[in-house]
C-alpha cells in the first residue's frame, strides 16, 4: 500500500466529511485527538522506510507531534454553498500527505449557509482500514453536547509486528545502527520464507500421511486458482468504455436514502442492505450509461470486504475483492437477484482466505514492479463501493451536533467510488468521481435517485 503510491493515481487516503450544526471548539477538539492517539497510536507516528527497501517501513514515534498542524481551520465566503464545501473538500483531499508527520489531517471549515460548519477527516489507508476509521471517530464524538468525561475506547494497533517496532524504537542503538537494520532485514526476509516453506512443507505431510486426501485436495486447489483468478490474476479489461478515461482529478457529490426503505427493500426480497446498495447504484451506471448513448449489460466493481473480528485490533483487516454485477435489467427485483447471487459467490471466494499468504508472497517485490502489477489490475474495474455501519443515535462533535456524515473512499484506479454510512435512520452516500470518466455528474445523481426509487419501492419505500 506504502510503495504502490510512487504513482499518485494508487493513493490510498480515505476522507469522511461531517455536517455539523454549528462550529466546534477547535481546542476541545484537539484534546480529543490527543485521547485518540492512546487509542490508534499510529495517529502520533511517522512512516520510516529503510535503505534500499531492506525491510518493510516501519512505524516510528514523532517526537515533534504539533496538533495544531494536524487540527486547522479555515473559513469559506460566507454564506457557502455545499457545492463550495465539496469543491474544497477535494481539493484538500488531493493534496499528498507530508511523509515527513503523522498521516492525518483534520479541516473544520466555517462559513457555511445556516451557520452550519464542516469537519473534514483524511485519514492515509496505512493508519486503519473504514472499520478502524469508525473506531477513530468513537474516540472523538460524544453522546451529548458537553459531556463530563471522556469515554473509554478500543485501542487499535497494527499487527503482529508492533511490539517489536516498539522494542526497536526504545532501543537508539538498533534504531539508528545501518548494520542492526540489515540485521534486521535479513532476518525479516527469512522469516517469511519460514513462513512459507512450513505451510508447503506442512501440506506435503499432510498428504503424504493421508495419501487418500488427493482428489479432494486437487479439486481443493483447483478451485483456489480459479478464485485466484478471477479476483487477482484479472486480465481483461475493465467492461465500460465510457468510463476508461482516467486522470488525477477528482471530484464530490453526496447522495442519500432511507435506511428504514433499504431495510424494508432487504427484507422482502429476501437479502441484505449492502445487496440493496450494490443494486442501487449499478442501476444508476446502467440509466448512466443508457443516457449517454453506450449501454452496459455489466460493470466490474471492486469491493473491500472485512476480515476484522470481533476481537480484532489490527490497523487493516480487510481483503480487496472483485465481482461483475449486472447494470442491464430494468426490472429492479431481477436485477437484485442477481446481484445478490454475485455478492453471496464472492463471500465464498477461497481467494479471501489466502489473502495473507498472498501478501507475504508479494511484499518483497521491487516497487516498480508492484506498482506496474496493481496498475495492470486496477485497469480491470469500472467502479468501487464500500459499506459501513455508522451510529444509530445522534452524536458530537467538541459541542457540535452531526447532521449528516459522508464517507468518501479512495478510488484506487477506478472511475468512480460510492461509499455508504447509515448515521441514524438515513445512508450516507460519498461518491469520489474521476472527472476525465463521469463527466456528467450531475446525470449520474439523478440516475441514482431514480435507481434507488425504483428499488426502495419495492420494499414499500419513497
Amino acid at each position: 500500500m506504502w510503495a504502490i503510491e510512487k504513482d499518485a493515481a494508487l493513493r490510498s487516503d480515505f476522507c469522511n466529511l461531517t455536517i455539523l450544526d454549528r462550529m466546534p471548539d477547535l481546542d476541545r477538539l484537539r484534546d480529543r485527538m490527543r485521547h485518540a492517539i492512546t487509542a490508534i497510536p499510529h495517529l502520533g507516528e511517522r512512516v520510516v522506510t529503510p535503505p534500499l527497501r531492506l525491510a518493510p517501513p516501519e512505524w516510528r514515534t514523532d517526537a515533534g507531534l504539533d496538533l495544531d498542524y494536524h487540527v486547522r481551520s479555515l473559513a469559506l465566503p460566507e454564506p457557502a454553498s455545499l457545492r463550495d464545501l465539496l469543491d474544497l473538500a477535494a481539493t484538500l483531499c488531493a493534496t499528498p500527505f507530508d511523509r515527513s508527520r503523522p498521516l492525518w489531517e483534520f479541516t473544520v471549515i466555517d462559513g457555511l449557509a445556516g451557520g452550519h460548519a464542516a469537519l473534514l477527516q483524511k485519514v492515509h489507508h496505512t493508519i486503519t482500514d473504514g472499520v478502524g476509521g469508525l473506531k477513530l471517530s468513537l474516540s472523538i464524538v460524544d453522546r451529548e453536547r458537553n459531556p463530563r468525561g471522556v469515554p473509554e475506547v478500543q485501542r487499535i494497533v497494527g499487527d503482529e509486528a508492533d511490539r517489536e517496532r516498539e522494542e526497536a524504537r526504545r532501543d537508539p542503538i538498533r534504531r539508528n545502527s545501518a548494520v542492526v537494520v540489515a540485521r534486521d532485514a535479513v532476518a525479516y526476509r527469512a522469516q517469511r520464507s519460514a513462513h512459507l516453506a512450513r505451510t508447503a512443507i506442512g501440506a506435503g505431510v499432510d498428504l503424504a500421511l493421508h495419501p487418500s486426501s488427493a482428489p479432494d485436495r486437487l479439486g481443493s486447489s483447483i478451485e483456489l486458482l480459479s478464485s485466484l483468478r478471477r479476483q487477482v490474476f484479472v486480465t481483461d479489461a475493465a467492461h465500460s468504455r465510457l468510463l476508461a478515461q482516467r486522470s488525477l482529478g477528482r471530484r464530490f457529490d453526496l447522495f442519500t436514502f432511507s435506511l428504514d426503505d433499504a431495510l424494508g427493500t432487504a427484507h422482502a426480497l429476501e437479502g441484505h442492505v449492502n445487496d440493496v446498495f450494490v443494486t442501487g447504484v449499478a442501476g444508476a451506471l446502467g440509466m448512466y450509461h443508457a443516457r449517454m448513448g453506450m449501454p452496459a449489460h455489466e460493470l466490474r466493481m471492486a469491493m473491500p470486504v472485512s476480515t476484522r473480528g470481533r476481537a480484532d485490533t489490527a490497523a487493516n483487516r480487510f481483503v480487496p475483492t472483485r465481482v461483475l454485477v449486472p447494470t442491464g435489467p430494468k426490472d429492479p427485483a431481477a436485477r437484485f437477484a442477481a446481484t445478490r447471487e454475485a455478492l453471496r459467490h464472492l463471500r465464498g471466494e477461497r481467494a479471501v482466505a489466502a489473502a495473507d499468504s498472498l501478501a507475504d508472497l508479494i511484499v518483497g517485490l521491487p516497487t516498480s514492479m508492484l506498482v506496474a502489477a496493481t496498475r495492470t489490475q486496477t485497469r480491470t474495474i469500472d467502479f468501487a463501493t464500500s459499506n459501513l455501519r455508522g451510529s444509530p443515535i445522534d452524536l458530537y462533535v467538541a459541542g457540535s451536533r452531526i447532521t449528516e456524515n459522508f464517507p468518501i473512499g479512495p478510488r484506487g484506479g477506478s472511475a468512480v467510488n460510492f461509499t455508504v454510512l447509515s448515521y441514524c435512520d438515513v445512508m450516507h452516500v460519498g461518491i469520489n468521481s474521476d472527472p476525465a470518466a463521469i463527466t456528467d455528474p450531475d446525470t449520474l445523481l439523478e440516475c441514482l435517485d431514480e435507481s434507488f426509487a425504483a428499488l426502495l419501492a419495492l420494499g414499500g419505500g419513497r
